[in-house]
């Protein structure tokens, strides 16, 4: 643990929504369906649903970076929505900010 409480870091915690599914839904999802990702590594779904753990493959190397404050004009901090590789489905996911947090980044490995 830190010795500070004020911490000395900031980061964003995230909320990953299906957008839209521009095929057929083989894995189950459907729009509305969504997870966070909150204090920097914390994964969370509503209970009792699932979210596709190819979608979760295609948005995962993303997320580190929407966490952070970019450059201004990065590619990235233009771009929000992400697709799942199943061509037969074309989920598209939008990755929303949700709340900025300080963190100690003692505190994380």
């Amino acid at each position: 643990m830190s010795d500070s409480d004020d911490g000395d870091m900031e980061i964003y915690d995230l909320k990953v929504t299906v957008d839209r599914v521009e095929g057929r839904s083989v894995c189950g999802m459907a729009v509305g369906d969504h997870f966070e990702l909150t204090n920097s590594a914390h994964l969370r779904l509503p209970e009792g649903k699932h979210f596709c753990v190819y979608a979760l493959a295609s948005v995962l190397p993303f997320l580190a970076a929407k966490q952070r404050d970019l450059a201004p004009g990065d590619w990235l901090a233009q771009d929000s929505h992400f697709i799942c590789p199943d061509p037969e489905e074309r989920l598209v996911m939008k990755v929303e900010r949700t709340c900025r947090r300080t963190m100690n980044s003692a505190d994380l490995t």
